[in-house]
């Protein structure tokens, strides 16, 4: 148990010190441009996830997140303590990696985001999201076959979905914690997570459509 845990909090740290960490380098060196600052923040958290699916899925499963988790519970895959013990330990990552990628770039650890995100088009784009990526894992037959099949998922995302494709309520709540590029408004993140959770639902409806004769 505790090395399942370990696995999912330092995964879920490295995950957020990836999206937040290259966003804040994006930012920097695009001068203005976001399409620049958004494909660097892409690029990077996709290479990170394929690795650290790769790396740690065979200790924890490599979730990292707790509507993949949900999902997994729902689906008779995750005992329910397990699940009860992975998703604070995702969100106390989550929050560690944001502290992390501001201690790398001399930030103050400690912040609030001032970055707005809200409307009905991001939180639909959030259930999309979370949908394909719960379908994603529920449907990929190996690791090796998630460890591809999720970054491309959510790095396509990031780019059609108007909400930049969180799709996890741990690092939504990470991000609330950092006013850099990938911030997100703490008054605006209960909403997300609630479409993430939608989104779950939607995601383990596609799965069963799928598995139909």
């Amino acid at each position: 148990m505790s090395q399942r845990l370990g696995a999912e909090l330092l995964g879920a740290c490295l995950l957020t010190a990836a999206v937040v960490g290259s966003g804040i380098m994006g930012e920097q060196l695009a001068a203005g441009n976001d399409a620049v600052a958004l494909l660097a923040n892409t690029a990077a958290t996709v290479a990170a996830l394929a690795v650290l699916i790769g790396l740690f899925a065979p200790v924890s499963g490599a979730h990292f997140n707790p509507a993949v988790t949900l999902s997994a519970a729902l689906r008779g895959e995750l005992a329910p303590r397990l699940a009860l013990a992975y998703v604070p330990a995702q969100v106390i990552g989550c929050l560690l990696g944001a502290g992390l990628a501001h201690a790398m770039f001399d930030l103050p650890l400690l912040q609030a985001s001032s970055h707005v995100r809200t409307g009905t088009g991001q939180w639909l784009s959030e259930v999309v999201a979370t949908g394909g990526l719960v379908a994603i894992v529920a449907t990929s037959r190996s690791v090796e076959q998630a460890t591809w099949r999720v970054p491309l998922w959510i790095g396509a995302a990031y780019w059609f979905t108007a909400s930049t494709s969180f799709a996890n309520p741990a690092i939504t709540i990470g991000r609330a914690f950092t006013d850099t590029f990938a911030g997100i408004r703490p008054d605006d993140a209960p909403a997300f997570i609630g479409a993430q959770l939608a989104g779950v639902l939607a995601g383990l409806g596609l799965v069963r459509l799928l598995r139909a004769p």
